[in-house]
């Protein structure tokens, strides 16, 4: 099935962490997917001026609102802009997250709390402020929760980052669950292994990987390749969608390998 056909026609859609990655492939496929207007939120002006520009490109409204997703104001802001530029809301991606390592030994306070800020308390707030405002409408609208295989445990250098994302894990299913007869579905993507910028700066420079870190680790991969933000985004529209019926409560493992099995 083509984007065009996924039904997303004259929907208003959030996209936290839209302008780059696996957030902006979701804003893209938005809006060739027959979204009407989307908005993204990041912290580069730049990134966010060249994002909305391709949204504009795939036939939707495009807006972009700089913010820092650690201030605890943010979740409100965003909504009240959308609102004000849209008139309405249908759906929410919580898709940005700081991937900053730290493992059970030597994470301090300052980590966790920005870690948890930005991964954690901005997503549950842009879910509150989406319910509620869809509950006031009486309207049905969906929220997908960008996740991550840490959730299932994780690697020892990522105890917080994975923390958080076994919370949002329960986090989704928990709001799926108490607004299922508001006809609020609520899905999440723990995603493998992929190819973002933000993605190949952690490993080239803050890892000190260099360049060849990407062939090396696709070449560790059982498909060839990592996982690119298109991959995910097909699979977010389409929880987003109305093909995807009424399907809630859902934590979709999208990766190459399998939790739980071994040879």
């Amino acid at each position: 099935m083509s984007l065009e056909e996924m039904g997303l026609r004259g929907q208003a859609i959030v996209v936290k962490g839209g302008a780059q990655g696996v957030g902006l492939a979701i804003a893209r496929g938005a809006a060739r997917a027959g979204a009407k207007s989307v908005l993204i939120v990041g912290r580069d002006a730049d990134k966010g001026a060249s994002a909305t520009k391709a949204i504009e490109q795939e036939g939707a409204t495009g807006v972009f609102l700089a913010a820092d997703l650690g201030d605890p104001a943010t979740p409100s802001r965003v909504f009240d802009r959308a609102l004000e530029r849209f008139g309405h809301v249908d759906a929410l991606v919580n898709a940005a997250g700081l991937t900053d390592r730290g493992s059970i030994v030597d994470s301090d306070l300052a980590l966790w709390e920005r870690l948890y800020a930005v991964n954690a308390r901005a997503p549950f707030f842009l879910m509150q402020r989406l319910v509620n405002h869809l509950r006031a409408r009486r309207a049905p609208g969906a929220i997908v929760n960008i996740l991550s295989m840490h959730a299932h445990g994780g690697a020892p250098s990522m105890a917080v980052y994975a923390s958080i994302k076994a919370a949002l894990a329960a986090l989704t299913k928990n709001a799926a669950h108490a607004h299922r007869f508001d006809r609020i579905r609520v899905n999440a993507i723990s995603v493998g292994w992929v190819d973002t910028p933000a993605e190949r700066e952690m490993q080239a420079v803050k890892l000190s990987k260099g360049p060849q870190w990407l062939a090396e680790a696709a070449a560790s991969q059982p498909f060839g390749r990592l996982m690119t933000p298109e991959d995910v985004a097909r699979l977010a529209l389409f929880l987003l969608s109305q093909e995807s019926g009424v399907m809630t409560g859902s934590v979709i493992d999208q990766e190459q390998f399998v939790v739980g099995a071994w040879d």
